[in-house]
């Protein structure tokens, strides 16, 4: 069922106050993931340019792969533990 902004609009403020937060640590959820989306679709539409000059295989596991060590790096460079999707 679609919904018009304006219907979410008040439908958000008929929330209490202390549950606002909520509804915007989960919109940025959104927006980050669909960010995460984009910039993957974008890096797996260049693999066959890659891949014709003599790149290896480029997949979409193999790509999360090295973005959580890249991660992992990060969290041991700056002292933190880590074990689970940060957003970072």
């Amino acid at each position: 069922m679609p919904l018009d902004s304006q219907t979410l609009i008040e439908k958000i403020k008929a929330l209490p106050p202390e549950r606002l937060g909520e509804v915007e640590d989960f919109v940025d959820f959104l927006n980050a993931k669909t960010g995460r989306r984009i910039a993957m679709d974008r890096l797996l539409a260049i693999a066959p340019a890659l891949e014709s000059v003599g790149a290896p295989s480029l997949t979409e596991g193999a790509i999360l792969a090295e973005v959580e060590a890249v991660r992992a790096a990060r969290r041991a460079r700056e002292g933190r533990s880590g074990g689970g999707a940060t957003g970072s």
